[in-house]
């Protein structure tokens, strides 16, 4: 099966319950039907995102503003210094402008909390982002709660947090779990009354991910499976929906899976590969095999992690469009 997505246009931010049209082969929704032999479609996280960048586009040119982000890294962590370079690009594609402090892995907290402040103050900055992982003498979820929560891009502070479990869509939503309903969407998944599973219970990822299934207009009953769960392998099996964010590399196989289940990996783990020049690969959550009894399933690399840097982006628009209206 080939997925063909045509244009939309979005609104002033991503809507859990709405319906981009897309087309799987000639059908215009997606059936959770069991199946022989079966390929998985595969869940394009990069044509999501260039279809998301093309409407983030022209709001941004509608914009009274230039939206502008600022990302903190501290230390010399490789994979956040990769994560922060895609982000800058993504901003220079869009015409989003950008700010990026490197600081030394010794620097106080105190040097950090103050640039936060100092950000606050900043009427020309939109969206402020402190890259994790943080060295161990900082206390991240206190230089969190330092972001002014109209500025709080990732979604992390408490009163943005708040808001998503109050049902409200006015604060900002943590970008991987957006992004997937962003991508569940845009590849018309109908999760009316279907059941879904989310493997984790994050505090980033896991928990808002079943917050945003169960909201009204996504309408999913949602079951968390976590490290106590009795059987996890029975509970997956059940899903219409799994949304694996464990961690843990290839830990879902295919004997988890409900023949035509629709499967989203949320998970990029490094795992040690001596057939490879660099001696190591990427793998997600979830088993390769998974592809043969799934109907939909979402690829790493090239899933959901675009989608999480373009969330960031839609969601510093935001900001950008609501304070330029104070």
């Amino acid at each position: 099966m080939r997925l063909i997505c045509n244009q939309a246009v979005g609104g002033s931010s991503p809507s859990v319950g709405s319906k981009i049209s897309t087309l799987l082969d000639a059908n215009a929704q997606t059936e959770l039907v069991p199946r022989r032999a079966m390929s998985a479609t595969r869940l394009d996280g990069k044509a999501c995102a260039a279809d998301l960048e093309e409407r983030l586009k022209h709001r941004i040119s509608e914009c009274s503003v230039q939206p502008h982000l600022a990302v903190i890294i501290v230390g010399d962590d490789p994979a956040s210094h990769v994560y922060v370079s895609n982000k800058v690009r993504s901003c220079g594609r869009l015409g989003i402008k950008s700010t990026h402090i490197e600081l030394p892995e010794d620097t106080p907290q105190e040097v950090v909390a103050q640039h936060i402040l100092d950000m606050n103050q900043q009427e020309d900055l939109h969206g402020i982002l402190i890259q994790s992982p943080l060295p161990k003498h900082m206390n991240e979820e206190m230089l969190t709660e330092l972001i002014d929560p109209r500025k709080d891009v990732d979604g992390f502070h408490p009163v943005n947090l708040g808001r998503l479990v109050q049902g409200r869509s006015d604060g900002m939503v943590p970008c991987t779990p957006s992004g997937v309903m962003e991508m569940l969407s845009w590849a018309n998944v109908d999760l009316t009354g279907k059941k879904a599973v989310v493997l984790g219970r994050s505090f980033n990822v896991g928990m808002p991910q079943a917050l945003l299934m169960a909201a009204k207009g996504a309408d999913a009953t949602v079951t968390i499976v976590h490290s106590r769960t009795k059987d996890a392998q029975a509970e997956c099996r059940e899903a219409d929906v799994l949304i694996a964010a464990v961690g843990r590399p290839e830990m879902v196989k295919s004997d988890w899976i409900k023949p035509g289940a629709i499967v989203v990996d949320v998970g990029i783990n490094r795992v040690d590969d001596s057939t490879r020049e660099r001696g190591w690969r990427l793998a997600g959550d979830v088993h390769p095999d998974v592809a043969q009894t799934a109907s939909l399933l979402s690829p790493v690399p090239g899933g959901v992690g675009p989608m999480t840097v373009a969330m960031l982006m839609a969601n510093t628009v935001t900001s950008a469009e609501l304070l330029s209206k104070r």
